[in-house]
């Protein structure tokens, strides 16, 4: 499916479907209000109507704003595949053209290498029809280039453990390296062992895939700042030896999200030409069980030379990130360091499935990246550190435990674990992001199919994006 901007209507046929979206007033003093209430629309939100007569789809918004026209388009481009129409046009504006390219490519998102039969849609070009596309342009490109790094970020989430692991995430991110000019440098567990990351080894042990730290960078030149990103790559997570229940453990190929987010941002970021250097650090592990598995009472020496008394081993992903935020801390001295997993149960919990919890120390920094995150269409929310939450990561044995001594504010303690793995030079530059509700879904909403969502390349994006206005 190709979507084009583009001035002049398209020629009217009855294989092309016009797009109307429409609150409720509208509705009432549309020309067709009668033969739409015959249909039964009533214009509330994410409603569809077809005037198959008139090649005309009227999609129910409560108002124009960006994130109701977002959604809108994402149930119109749904409903448009599952026609015989090979085009679809859509008029728009300033205000809704990011909205509603949004709409299309991430809306209209399918997964399907696993399928033996793929459906088939007759729907090839969707057209957005503006009288000034030369002012559009710019924003128009910046808009496809960020929604298809969003979904290229979901076919990464959603590959299967047996075709993702650690090794074939390196191959794919010097396939993406030299498809985008990056640089790019991998480190087996030889290399691993020599930096002292003991703490990633251990979760990867009984694996019978060897773990790989994975460093991208994208390096433009005069570059205005430096930007660091981190990403928990779990490419699958049994739990360890305190296995998790069957139940849990399906879907756990998403354990690997923070990393996949990571590399749809530098994606983004080197086909946006953003004037910041941007380095990838991924820990990509498989934590499996057997004989060689690491265990609860084991204590880790870290890269930083801090010692972990491990009673969960489910609580693996905070051991991967330790080392890998020691070794980007020495790796790169960064104006912004974000790191991204899918840390804990603890924050769906606190927020629900939809919203990223946002961990730190800088209000500014915190503030800054709500505003991307709200301008980018993605949902997120502060989390408080506190001093009395920080006393139960305590171990009798070792510098600190891997998991609280109490079950309460899980998400926040386990910020707080990573925490004590940031330089006091970098506590203002850092921030973490727990995407564990974010990141994937089995109900879609918005404009989320099932699946991955991409959850944090957005916001990035327009983080990054932010700086040149």
């Amino acid at each position: 499916m190709n979507i084009k901007l583009v001035k002049n209507g398209v020629e009217k046929s009855a294989k092309n479907l016009a797009v109307v979206f429409m609150t409720e007033e509208e509705l009432k003093a549309h020309k067709n209000y009668k033969m739409l209430l015959r249909a039964g629309f009533k214009a509330e939100q994410d409603t569809t109507c077809f005037l198959y007569g008139k090649n005309t789809l009227f999609c129910g918004v409560e108002d124009k704003a960006v994130d109701n026209v977002r959604s809108a388009c994402s149930a119109a481009i749904q409903a448009i595949k599952m026609t015989n129409y090979k085009s679809a046009t859509f008029d728009v504006s300033d205000i809704t053209l990011k909205a509603i390219v949004e709409g299309v490519v991430l809306g209209g998102y399918e997964y399907t290498k696993y399928k033996s039969v793929k459906k088939k849609t007759k729907l090839k070009n969707v057209y957005l029809v503006s009288e000034d596309i030369e002012a559009l342009s710019v924003a128009f490109e910046e808009a496809v280039i960020i929604a298809e790094a969003t979904n290229f970020t979901r076919d990464i989430v959603n590959q299967t453990p047996e075709d993702l692991n650690p090794p074939s995430f390196a191959k794919l991110a010097k396939k993406l390296a030299k498809e985008n000019g990056l640089e790019c440098e991998i480190l087996g567990e030889k290399e691993l062992k020599a930096q002292k990351m003991e703490s990633m080894l251990a979760v990867g042990r009984a694996s019978r895939h060897d773990s790989k730290l994975i460093h991208l960078s994208y390096k433009p030149e005069n570059p205005k700042r430096v930007v660091s990103l981190i990403g928990k790559g779990l490419t699958y997570d049994s739990g360890g030896l305190s296995l998790k229940p069957a139940i849990t453990m399906v879907t756990m190929k998403m354990d690997k999200a923070g990393a996949c987010a990571t590399l749809g941002m530098i994606k983004a970021a080197s086909e946006l030409k953003i004037d910041s250097e941007v380095h990838v650090f991924i820990g990509a592990v498989e934590n499996m069980i057997g004989g060689d598995a690491y265990k609860p009472d084991d204590v880790l020496v870290t890269r930083s030379g801090k010692t972990v008394e491990v009673r969960n081993t489910d609580a693996e992903g905070r051991l991967v990130l330790a080392d890998v935020l020691d070794y980007a801390q020495d790796a790169v001295k960064a104006d912004y360091m974000f790191d991204f997993a899918t840390l804990t149960g603890a924050c769906m919990i606190a927020l629900g499935q939809y919203t990223t919890g946002v961990m730190g120390h800088s209000n500014r920094l915190k503030h800054n990246l709500s505003k991307s995150a709200s301008a980018a269409g993605e949902l997120t929310s502060p989390l408080p550190f506190n001093k009395h939450l920080k006393t139960l990561l305590k171990s009798g044995i070792a510098d600190i435990s891997n998991v609280a001594s109490k079950p309460y504010g899980g998400a926040i303690t386990a910020g707080l674990f990573l925490d004590n793995f940031i330089r006091e030079e970098n506590k203002d530059k850092w921030l973490h992001f727990d995407i564990a509700g974010s990141a994937y879904t089995e109900t879609p909403w918005d404009c989320n199919v099932y699946g991955g969502t991409g959850a944090g390349v957005r916001m990035i994006s327009e983080f990054l994006k932010s700086f040149k206005k």
